[in-house]
């Protein structure tokens, strides 16, 4: 079963106005089904690491002969050596649409690519569903877009909720893949052990020569449960016994192949002392279930992690929905007396705080940190703030701040 993607227009549109677009994001994403049924017409070839499909690597220019634009060229991290093939093309025919490329490590792809067809290519990232695709009810235009361009007209006419037929707990056990979306859940926890197995032999084996697996496995599981935490560099790896140069090689690689993502640290232009911390979140809140043993979602109730995966679905809910409108700065602040906010937006000087509260009934408590931030930076531009929370509906909670559900559309 096929969910409309929201990046469906904006990679029309790219492809319409390009000669080649990359697609990138991790393994099970859904970009080969996104691309067959958007792009129906158009041929693809999916690369494998291991044979040399017709040709591909070792004469990339007789694969083409055979293959001609357009081609859809899947996983194209197993067949790098086409790239320059490819730029020879495009430089010749000077056609839009020519090549849609997809890859699941962004060493291999992006770094490759966009330095072999600087100027020739546009990139896009594809994550995992969110919550409008699942429940397909997706506006012209998201919750966040909207609020980023008038907070006043917002307030005055707020946004409905989505009608999700699963509970909270349940939605971020099951995660946001599309394969787990459509499991019986009995099944989600078998998807992720195996999920885990094959991203550990194929994706991190192209982007490193690593040989003990079964460590880096260890370390993925001690950083899943860091998510949403600020990140201590020299202190990653302790417990398992791996030095901090592992560990942030490590890291990257995680990085690199889209499990995990940073938030820098919003400082402004202030002689108050800040935490210049990055906070790290894990990409799915399906696997780090899964990597630490939370088996149902009846589980998360009073879990210890249960704040720091509701605040990770949220980050990456509003990442998701960002990728589709024009850009926003996204920052996290925490001042030296441990004021905090979870989430800052930034878009055309303006500030827009954000808390993330793992609650059904706000109060003026929970914007606490927006407050500390005002008095901190009085002379900047400071939006309305919001806390982001499983409650019923939009409603007023302070005097410049407002709560809206989790699952807004």
């Amino acid at each position: 079963m096929f969910k409309k993607r929201l990046i469906t227009d904006r990679l029309v549109k790219l492809v319409e106005n390009f000669p080649v677009v990359v697609v990138s994001g991790a393994r099970q994403v859904g970009k080969s089904t996104l691309l067959k049924h958007v792009f129906p017409d158009i041929h693809s070839v999916v690369f494998d690491p291991v044979n040399d499909l017709a040709g591909a690597r070792t004469d990339p220019d007789i694969f083409l002969d055979n293959y001609p634009a357009p081609l859809i060229l899947d996983e194209i991290q197993y067949a790098p050596e086409i790239v320059p093939a490819i730029k020879r093309r495009v430089d010749r025919e000077q056609k839009n649409g020519m090549y849609i490329l997809t890859g699941s490590q962004q060493w291999s792809v992006m770094k490759n690519v966009a330095e072999s067809l600087a100027g020739r290519a546009v990139f896009m990232d594809l994550s995992g569903f969110a919550l409008p695709e699942i429940t397909q009810q997706s506006s012209e235009r998201s919750w966040i877009d909207k609020w980023l361009e008038s907070p006043d007209a917002f307030i005055k006419n707020p946004p409905q909720r989505l009608k999700i037929k699963r509970t909270v707990y349940e939605q971020i056990w099951r995660g946001w893949l599309p394969r787990a979306d459509f499991l019986d859940e009995g099944l989600i926890q078998t998807f992720y052990r195996g999920y885990m197995q094959t991203y550990l032999e194929r994706d991190v084996r192209m982007v490193s020569d690593i040989s003990a697996l079964d460590e880096l496995g260890k370390f993925t599981q001690l950083i899943s449960a860091l998510t949403a935490q600020e990140i201590n560099y020299s202190e990653l790896g302790r417990d398992i016994g791996i030095t901090p140069q592992t560990s942030k090689r490590w890291l990257n690689i995680l990085r690199s192949t889209f499990q995990w993502f940073e938030i820098s640290a919003y400082s402004g232009n202030t002689i108050k002392r800040i935490s210049g911390k990055t906070k790290g979140y894990f990409s799915d809140t399906g696997l780090v279930c899964m990597l630490n043993y939370i088996s149902t979602p009846a589980a998360l109730g009073g879990h210890p992690m249960i704040g720091a995966l509701f605040e990770t679905a949220v980050i990456g809910e509003i990442r998701k929905l960002l990728s589709i409108v024009p850009a926003a700065g996204m920052y996290h602040w925490r001042s030296h007396s441990k004021a905090e906010v979870d989430l800052i937006l930034e878009r055309n000087g303006i500030l827009y705080p954000i808390e993330i509260k793992l609650t059904s009934n706000p109060a003026k408590k929970d914007t606490t940190g927006i407050t500390v931030f005002r008095k901190t930076y009085p002379k900047l531009k400071i939006a309305r703030g919001l806390v982001v929370c499983p409650c019923e509906k939009f409603i007023k909670i302070s005097e410049t701040d407002y709560a809206i559900p989790w699952d807004s559309r």
